[in-house]
């Protein structure tokens, strides 16, 4: 898989490289010395990505220089891959017109210049511009007693991704807690890799606030599966940390169990699987042990890291009314309401209803790989429980 993704950057780099040299540097560099070296600065940022992946520790020690390193590369290389995709028509009309043609050689350099400015907005403002919304879920299993419940959902945050940045998670926190929600609830990926990302922040989640407490799992980062341990106990030692961590902070751990929120006579579900997925994001999710015991009747809530558990298990087994998911992040890219994710997941962003059951996927508030955002903003989402 590594390996694709290396083969497939470099083609990516040396076609669009090649392209601009010869459709700009060849004829018009105003010395032989600007010509050879013309494809020196984007090679030395290629191997500076490449080094990210071949050697993690690396990257782990320079985290603002392999992601300045990336963005860097981004900004020299996705541009000129646009204008290529663009422009190159012009190179058939050319032929068949007999005279030069640049049908598509301006729209190139638009698009060009627009993608440039998408990254440097997403790699600068777009990463922390947190947005909160609000949804609405009606079903006549709700309750009398919580006809108006509001529950905050964050996920995906990604802790080590913010480093020293502790204003942002600052903002999270204050925000959820603005709210003044019955419940708050996280769903996964807490840290990239290790629970030793925690440091530092622990205190200011632990901040997080709700009458009725806050309830969490397991997403696929969280186990450290995308980590070198030196041993299987190294491993299981750093997830029991994670648990222990989040214990420390008030949150209340589900893994492949279930709780009652209770209010007068009246009381809902809250289920909590550990992670589940499809290779590569297998888990130990398992949705029957988490239901052991429950009462049929009610509404019932499910937290679940990955989205597609709920097309495989969720609706085909069971009466859940609302199932809570993150793990897309839309990919960190969205236009409107086209994302790359959308030829990954059928549902990777927002509300979904089958069959009377409901999926939210909230896009995340961290990153991961690229410190960038376009169109897919960091999300804090309000839902709000209605009877009839």
């Amino acid at each position: 898989m590594i390996q694709k993704f290396f083969f497939l950057l470099f083609i990516i780099w040396a076609g669009a490289e090649i392209y601009a040299y010869l459709l700009f540097a060849r004829k018009r560099a105003a010395s032989s010395l600007l010509r050879r070296f013309y494809f020196l600065p984007s090679a030395l940022l290629l191997i500076g990505v490449l080094l990210t992946f071949i050697l993690p520790e690396w990257g782990a020690v320079n985290r603002y220089l392999d992601w300045t390193v990336t963005i860097a590369y981004l900004l020299v290389v996705m541009p000129k891959v646009l204008f290529c995709l663009i422009s190159w028509p012009d190179f058939i009309l050319k032929r068949l017109l007999k005279r030069p043609c640049k049908c598509f050689y301006w729209p190139g350099i638009v698009a060009a210049c627009l993608c440039a400015g998408g990254i440097l907005y997403g790699a600068t403002v777009g990463k922390t511009n947190l947005e909160t919304k609000h949804v609405a879920i009606q079903s006549s299993d709700v309750p009398p007693a919580f006809d108006g419940y509001k529950i905050v959902q964050i996920s995906d945050l990604h802790i080590g991704s913010w480093m020293d940045k502790k204003q942002f998670v600052e903002k999270i926190v204050r925000t959820a807690n603005q709210q003044q929600a019955d419940l708050i609830v996280f769903t996964g990926d807490l840290v990239n890799q290790r629970a030793v990302e925690l440091d530092g922040f622990q205190t200011i989640l632990s901040q997080l606030n709700a009458a009725d407490g806050v309830y969490s799992i397991l997403g696929n980062h969280d186990y450290g599966t995308y980590y070198s341990w030196k041993s299987p106990k190294e491993e299981a030692g750093n997830l029991a940390e994670l648990k222990q961590r989040e214990a420390g902070m008030g949150w209340t751990l589900l893994n492949n169990t279930h709780v009652y929120i209770k209010h007068g006579n009246d009381s809902i579900a809250l289920i909590g699987v550990e992670n589940w997925g499809k290779p590569p994001f297998d888990g130990n999710g398992d949705l029957k042990k988490a239901m052991e015991g429950m009462d049929s009747n009610g509404f019932k809530i499910l937290l679940s890291h990955n989205p597609t558990h709920w097309d495989a298990e969720v609706i085909p087994r069971t009466d859940i009314n609302l199932t809570l998911s993150g793990h897309t992040h839309a990919m960190q890219f969205a236009i409107g309401n086209f994302s790359p994710c959308a030829w990954f997941y059928e549902e990777w962003r927002g509300l979904h209803e089958k069959e009377g059951q409901y999926l939210y996927v909230n896009v995340g508030l961290g990153f991961v790989g690229i410190p960038f955002r376009l169109g897919a903003n960091p999300e804090i989402t309000v839902f709000t429980l209605k009877c009839p």
